[in-house]
């Protein structure tokens, strides 16, 4: 009787890595919470995008995803048409580095207010950006309060070209399902760093155009403050 000793080896090995896996999640879980109980120095930024005097940093983390846009018209009867009509639609994922692993700690995308705080319009938006907890599920949205364009001569947001470096300030904050708050203590939220995400400069200008899709691929760091608010 002859033994295939390939075939649990092979086995052995995806246990050992999803075991290792498992590790690195529930320490940087760990890691992570404690930081939060920790403030963490944020690069300087131009002032107009600065969080007010009482807001510090608690967490960072690096982006990886896209930028949606849809060709509309630039208004209604118009034969011209636009990527930039309405806002480009986010999505993407928030990593950070743990024992040499990239770990994911938050995903963002696009999603309606539900739990709308004083600071937010009146009536909400469509929808707003939002950030979600990967350990807990809790989640803000937040509406930008102020916008640079990048240039080589800002350190924090060098890219020419890409999209702009905000600063947003939360609009809305839940709960995750277990009562996890991880997320709901921020007050404001600071994208720097984009690289990529611009609407495409071709492909959207006439009335045959209009319902064209394009995904932008893009990277930035979002840094989350909290305090600084009244």
């Amino acid at each position: 009787m002859k033994f295939d000793v390939v075939q649990p080896k092979k086995q052995l090995a995806r246990v050992r890595s999803l075991l290792l896996a498992a590790l690195v999640f529930a320490c940087a879980f760990g890691a992570v919470n404690q930081a939060t109980a920790q403030n963490i120095a944020s690069p300087p930024t131009p002032t107009l995008i600065t969080p007010p005097v009482g807001a510090t940093a608690f967490l960072v983390g690096h982006a990886l995803g896209t930028q949606g846009y849809v060709c509309l018209p630039t208004s209604e009867g118009s034969s011209d048409a636009s990527w930039t009509v309405n806002q480009a639609r986010p999505e993407a994922t928030l990593f950070t580095t743990f024992f040499g692993q990239q770990v994911q700690i938050i995903t963002h995308f696009l999603s309606p207010n539900t739990k709308p705080n004083k600071f937010a319009p009146s009536p909400v938006a469509f929808g707003n950006a939002t950030w979600q907890s990967s350990f807990d599920t809790s989640k803000v949205w937040a509406q930008t309060q102020h916008a640079i364009q990048p240039s080589a001569d800002i350190p924090s947001c060098p890219n020419t070209g890409s999209i702009a470096c905000l600063l947003l300030q939360v609009i809305g904050a839940d709960e995750g399902p277990t009562g996890g708050k991880f997320l709901t203590q921020t007050s404001f939220i600071q994208r720097l760093n984009t690289k990529g995400g611009s609407a495409p400069a071709t492909g959207c200008s006439v009335a045959s155009d209009v319902r064209k899709q394009a995904l932008v691929p893009y990277s930035a760091d979002y840094w989350f403050f909290r305090g600084g608010v009244e």
